[in-house]
């Protein structure tokens, strides 16, 4: 197990006093700078800095940071959830750092694709079977990993195979561990 101790700390962000929503923060008692390149390697969509021992992650409409002694999520809806999604994160990294043995780590830093070289790929019917009100939506949402490629129905049918094999090879569809 990687990180054993940490404290927690749970507030409102300075930049939104009186926001309903939470931010929340590790800071560890270890330096977990070895495991990120194996978090890079795993989570689709993240973006890793080696440079300032970084990496930053969107899942679920959070905004999620790994450094060498912290851990930081924001965005969340409640202090309870702000905590639980911390601990969660952490469970990923002692996960991540007991299989590495089994992955290839990443040293590369990737870019999220823009949302209009997405949304140039799409269908462009704004059909709304994805959930999304515009397929320029959708588009920005699957540049923050919040939607996948398989929740456009269009994408499948077969003129537009060409277009998913493109969204495919733009998006770094890497395993997800968690």
């Amino acid at each position: 197990m990687l990180i054993k101790d940490y404290d927690v700390e749970v507030f409102t962000p300075p930049c939104e006093p009186g926001a309903e929503r939470f931010a929340a923060r590790a800071r560890l008692m270890v330096d977990i700078s070895e495991v990120l390149p194996y978090l890079n390697a795993t989570l689709r969509g993240a973006v890793y800095n080696p440079a300032a021992q970084a990496l930053t992650w969107k899942k679920g409409g959070h905004n999620i940071a790994f450094h060498a002694y912290a851990i930081a999520t924001s965005n969340v809806e409640d202090r309870d959830a702000a905590e639980k999604e911390l601990h969660g994160l952490i469970e990923l990294v002692n996960r991540t750092w007991e299989r590495r043995d089994e992955i290839t780590p990443d040293h590369d830093t990737h870019q999220r694709p823009a949302p209009m070289a997405l949304y140039n790929l799409l269908p462009q019917t704004n059909c709304r079977k994805c959930g999304q009100p515009t397929c320029f939506t959708f588009a920005l949402k699957l540049g923050a990993s919040q939607v996948s490629v398989e929740d456009c129905p269009p994408l499948f049918e077969p003129e537009h195979a060409d277009k998913l094999a493109a969204l495919r090879a733009l998006i770094i569809d890497a395993p997800s561990i968690n």
